[in-house]
This record gives C-alpha cells, sequence and structure tokens, in this order.
C-alpha cells in the first residue's frame, strides 16, 4: 500500500473565508497517483473547517449567514445573552471554534481508478473561521 502526505497552508486576507481546495487535492494525486484508496482531508486547526459541498458563492454566503444568524454569531451567544465564555479566557474566537464544529475539520473521500471519485457539483472546501494568519490543512492519500 502506498501512503503520500502533504501540507496545504492558508493565511487568509479576510477573518472568514470559504476557499476551493479541489484544483489543490486533484494535483497532489496527479502527483502521487493510485487506483484505489483513499484522500483524507484534515484542517488542523480547531477554527477552521473541511467540507464538500457546491461550487457557488450564493450558497457560501448563505453558509456564513447562517453560522452568523443560527449557529455562532460573532458578537454574542444567543442562549445567554452575553459573550461566549471561551472569550472570557482573553480570546475573542468562540464563535470560530462552535463554527469548526458544526463544518467538521475533515473529510475522507474516495479514490476510484485513479481520480477522487465526487458526486455531481461536488467540491472540498476550506472554512476559515479565524484567519488573517498562517494555517495549515494536511492532505494524507492511502491506497494501492
Amino acid at each position: 500500500m502506498k501512503s503520500y502526505t502533504t501540507y496545504l497552508t492558508f493565511n487568509t486576507s479576510r477573518r472568514q473565508e470559504i476557499i476551493d481546495i479541489t484544483d489543490q487535492l486533484e494535483e497532489f494525486l496527479r502527483e502521487h497517483p493510485v487506483e484505489e484508496g483513499l484522500m483524507l482531508v484534515s484542517a488542523m486547526h480547531i477554527t477552521a473547517s473541511v467540507f464538500v459541498n457546491d461550487h457557488e458563492p450564493g450558497l457560501w454566503q448563505d453558509i456564513k449567514d447562517w453560522l452568523e444568524g443560527t449557529i455562532a454569531p460573532w458578537s454574542r451567544h444567543p442562549a445567554r445573552g452575553d459573550d461566549y465564555l471561551h472569550n472570557r479566557t482573553g480570546e475573542d474566537n468562540g464563535a470560530a471554534h462552535l463554527r469548526s464544529l458544526t463544518l467538521g475539520h475533515q473529510v475522507v473521500l474516495p479514490i476510484t481508478k485513479g481520480r477522487i471519485d465526487f458526486g455531481p457539483w461536488q467540491r472540498v472546501f476550506y472554512g476559515e473561521w479565524d484567519g488573517q494568519r498562517p494555517k495549515r490543512v494536511l492532505v494524507k492519500i492511502i491506497g494501492e
């Protein structure tokens, strides 16, 4: 069995961004081919996400609006009406931690006949929820 590992680094210009990383993943697979296997893509930070969805900017804004309005608003905790307890430690990113938990920090992608086996419209995204500093994503291919 073959195993290959690389790291992608992101330093976003905004605190929150959604970045399509599919092309980088496909390039890594072309450089390290396996016919059948799996690709693990994992954010190495607790305030970031990796997820599969549609490449459509309106959807990206819907995701950010959903996170801000329903899941984890930046300024207030909706259930208590005050700041996140985590923010009382001197941090200001309690919302980013909850956003990461909501969308997840990793995905496993099937590799079939030498290609990532996507369904229609599927792409892989890195979600940055507390950016503007270097962050890494681990990519690991295992297969034959």
